[in-house]
């Protein structure tokens, strides 16, 4: 006897019967439509419990996804066709899964969706989709997709990290986590940089879950992937438009809401659009303290980015240099590398020249040590009766402060 023909034989076979009858797929039922086959008499409670849990995953799971996506070092799921690639932090690796032909990956794909209440299929082949477990999904279809379908899966990890985890792992080091402490405690306004994939939401989480246990968080995001480890949170999630192409909620209206539900920190997931206008303008009438995440290749990259989302919502490049130059004051870049995703620098943006347009100056930047704003950051914490970190004191020490700035302005990576 088989028994691994057998056991998939017995599931096919559960799975016909669940498909033709309609009944509820629970995990009970499922495990009793397993026991009722004839040939299960033989196995063990361990082999019937494992044949319906395929089962129950082949059906209203992500079938042969749910074991990479249960795995907790995994962070992103990539099928092209029926070969898939996983990131266990370092990396894509391509891994050998049985997804079946590329009908069945098409199926797999539109059950997803259709469960998450999106549609997908020919007149609709693209979607977006949050998986029951919190796990975000990207899927595409052929001919759209040129050697699809494809999907996209972002998992979400149900415990966050701590700051201490992420010294442990070597993301942050040790000696700059009191920094990134001390950016939460003086309530002063950030930004988490870098590309995708870099770990800016993590790091975001990670501090979100610094944020005193009296304080009220409120996040704004397209899809809800934060869940900090913090007693009161409250979260908004925009909505797409429906078939008719009615319904959409964007993150500006989110914004303008969240604005009325007493947050003690705003946080944007991600500034993509004109939101960035009703962040700052949030910022800039008392709600300091606030975070969001940007997709920037580098700190230097940032004024840019933001004028250009700023115009997307309508707002002169002068006005919104002066917007963010009273609203936003440091920028955390995170780098994914060949040793998995690390932080690569702590920068503040601060005005410069006769416009005061806003520049990004580093004030710790990783293998280098402080940076010219480094005395800059430890002024900003001790004006709000926050110990200055001991990485951060030896420039302070050292500096002389001018306008409260450690020299004269220098670009993200010249040290001085």
């Amino acid at each position: 006897m088989n028994g691994h023909a057998d056991g998939e034989e017995i599931a096919s076979r559960v799975r016909q019967r669940f498909a033709a009858t309609a009944a509820p797929v629970t995990p009970a039922a499922v495990v009793s439509a397993v026991r009722a086959e004839p040939a299960a008499a033989v196995l063990g409670d361990t082999a019937v419990l494992r044949i319906a849990g395929r089962v129950h995953d082949d059906l209203v799971g992500a079938g042969p996804l749910a074991p990479l996506l249960a795995d907790p070092e995994v962070t992103d799921v990539l099928v092209n066709a029926n070969r898939v690639w996983v990131d266990r932090g370092q990396g894509l690796h391509q891994v050998a899964v049985p997804m079946g032909t590329v009908d069945d990956v098409r199926r797999l794909a539109q059950r997803l969706a259709a469960g998450a209440g999106r549609r997908l299929d020919d007149g609709s082949p693209y979607a977006d989709a949050r998986l029951p477990d919190g796990t975000r999904l990207h899927a595409v279809l052929p001919p759209v997709a040129t050697d699809g379908p494809y999907l996209s899966l972002r998992t979400f990890r149900q415990r966050p990290f701590t700051l201490d985890d992420l010294v442990r792992q070597g993301t942050v080091p040790r000696p700059v986590a009191p920094v990134l402490a001390a950016v939460v405690a003086a309530r002063l306004a950030y930004l988490v940089v870098g590309g995708t994939g870099s770990g800016k939401t993590t790091l975001l989480n990670t501090l979100l879950g610094q944020v005193p246990g009296n304080e009220r968080i409120v996040l704004v995001e397209d899809a809800a992937e934060l869940r900090p480890l913090h007693p009161h949170v409250v979260g908004l999630q925009a909505r797409t438009s429906n078939v008719e192409g009615a319904g959409a909620v964007g993150l500006s209206d989110l914004v303008r809401q969240a604005l009325r539900m007493r947050p003690d920190r705003l946080v944007v997931g991600e500034c993509r659009g004109g939101e960035v206008v009703d962040l700052l303008a949030a910022l800039n009438t008392g709600h300091d303290g606030g975070a969001g995440t940007l997709h920037a290749n580098a700190p230097s990259d940032v004024p840019a980015r933001l004028e250009a989302l700023g115009m997307l919502g309508g707002l002169p490049r002068a006005a919104l240099h002066a917007q963010v130059a009273a609203a936003l004051q440091v920028l955390l870049q995170v780098r994914r590398g060949a040793r998995g995703r690390v932080l690569e620098s702590v920068c503040l943006l601060l005005p410069d020249g006769p416009d005061r347009l806003v520049t990004v100056v580093p004030a710790w930047v990783r293998g280098h040590g402080p940076g010219p704003a480094a005395q800059a950051l430890g002024v900003l914490l001790r004006e709000r009766d926050v110990p200055v970190p001991s990485v951060l004191g030896e420039a302070w020490r050292g500096g002389t402060e001018r306008d409260g700035r450690a020299g004269a302005p220098a670009r993200h990576g010249e040290l001085g």
